[in-house]
């Protein structure tokens, strides 16, 4: 039985859906007025990899993934350009899907823009309002009364006086609490008017924690299976739609609560004012994408996954060998099947809190059995069972001849240097062929020769 980490009981506890056979998950998604970065690719790859396993486990699921399209930040960028916030979103929006094409990350169900459903939020503030769980400031925003919800900080495990320490004493902007929290930001006069939605408060914009509580319920119903995000979230915007979306409806939320670990650079904190910001395009032009997807998923989500440029050389000298199996050992034709030694010990490992480390170790294993037998079968199931995690599934020839990078040879100047090298192999003019293959070396091609000919591929 599959069991998943939840967050909110710190425990693992067994998967039972509300309806047998269906799955509801929600995740929140990307601000988008900038590129995607690591932490970004860290999210999309992880629960696209939830969503897989979840649906080769027989699930039907509904997998919505939000996009933030209004915020202080869009705002400002769009103003610093001298465009429109939307001309910037959808920019940043496209750019977000080459991304995740990029990454084997499938699109989910559904991706709702919060300006499309701004009714939904006020309609969830007024209920607030009627409770007595939200207010009007002096600043004329409307904020959320944390100390009126007794079930706050259940997510986070903390009381509201830990959660306030450190908090300054002062009140601000008209707040009764200082961990009280915007609900609808009343427009400044500044602010372009696509920024600004008429209310019964007064123009104005949604803040930023009442989108994933409309969007998620008008999609996924009021209360629902798995909400997941990066460990970042947790508090105080997890921890804030609860309050929102339990305080508006009278009952649980969200059943299991899943968070994805941090991304470290170098062991630090990835962070612009460190310099040592990437984004994934960046990575990209250094590395295969699925070099990339392959270095997420073989740490545990839960983990912290550390970037550096040795952990991804490793990664791909990991992929390149395993894809070298499929190579050397023509896979057959199979399907993922659960009843066989490596199906059963993947599935385990999947089952347990979706162990990604452990399910790789089967595909290792795999390989060494199809390399030391020349078992297509072996090779097959490698293959079958990668696919289940979204690796593996190009021609091996076309990952491993990989792609040029800067200052290195192009496919058709390392053909020409196999054919010359062939022809003085054929000629006995070994002294050539010998200098053919060390300029290739040199350039971080390999060459391996078989009775089937030469073929080539670039070193890790």
């Amino acid at each position: 039985m599959l069991k998943i980490y939840n967050t909110i009981a710190r425990d693992k506890q067994d998967f039972v859906p509300i309806e047998p056979g269906r799955v509801r998950m929600y995740v929140c998604g990307m601000t988008v007025y900038d590129f995607c970065h690591l932490g970004h690719a860290r999210v999309m790859v992880v629960f696209d990899m939830v969503t897989r396993w979840l649906r080769a486990s027989d699930f039907d699921v509904t997998y919505v993934r939000n996009i933030t399209d209004i915020d202080d930040k869009i705002i400002r960028r769009a103003g610093e350009n001298g465009e429109t916030m939307r001309a910037l979103t959808d920019r940043f929006i496209a750019a977000m899907h080459e991304d995740a094409d990029a990454l084997g990350v499938q699109r989910p169900d559904h991706e709702p823009r919060a300006t499309e459903f701004v009714p939904q939020m006020l309609s969830l503030i007024e209920r607030l309002e009627q409770k007595g769980l939200a207010y009007r400031a002096g600043s004329g925003d409307v904020n959320y009364s944390v100390r009126k919800f007794a079930g706050y900080g259940k997510l986070s495990g903390k009381t509201l006086d830990e959660l306030r320490a450190g908090e300054r004493v002062d009140v601000i902007d008209g707040k009764q609490d200082p961990l009280d929290f915007v609900l609808w930001k009343r427009a400044k006069a500044a602010e372009p008017a696509e920024a600004k939605w008429s209310s019964p408060w007064g123009d104005g914009r949604p803040g930023w924690h009442i989108e994933c509580s409309a969007m998620s319920s008008q999609l996924l119903g009021e209360q629902f299976d798995i909400h997941g995000g990066g460990a970042d979230l947790q508090f105080p915007h997890h921890e804030n739609e609860i309050a929102q979306s339990e305080g508006a409806h009278g009952h649980d939320f969200v059943n299991y609560w899943m968070h994805n670990g941090f991304v470290r650079v170098d062991d630090e904190k990835m962070s612009k004012s460190l310099g040592n910001f990437f984004t994934i395009r960046e990575v990209l032009q250094k590395y295969d994408a699925e070099v990339v997807r392959f270095f997420i998923l073989r740490a545990h989500y839960r983990s912290p996954l550390n970037y550096s440029d040795a952990h991804l050389d490793d990664a791909r000298g990991a992929l390149t060998r395993l894809y070298t199996t499929l190579k050397n050992v023509p896979p057959a034709t199979v399907e993922a099947d659960w009843s066989t030694p490596a199906g059963a010990r993947f599935r385990a490992a999947m089952d347990d809190d979706f162990n990604t480390p452990e399910a790789m170790a089967v595909l290792f294993e795999l390989s060494g059995e199809a390399n030391r037998t020349g078992d297509g079968a072996a090779s097959g199931e490698l293959r079958a069972l990668a696919g289940v995690l979204g690796l593996l599934q190009r021609a091996p020839e076309d990952f491993l001849k990989g792609r040029a990078r800067d200052g290195s040879l192009d496919d058709a100047q390392i053909d020409e240097r196999v054919a010359q090298r062939v022809a003085a192999k054929a000629a006995r003019d070994f002294a050539t062929a010998d200098r053919v293959r060390d300029e290739l070396r040199a350039h971080g091609i390999i060459l391996e020769d078989s009775v089937a000919g030469t073929t080539w591929r670039r070193g890790a």
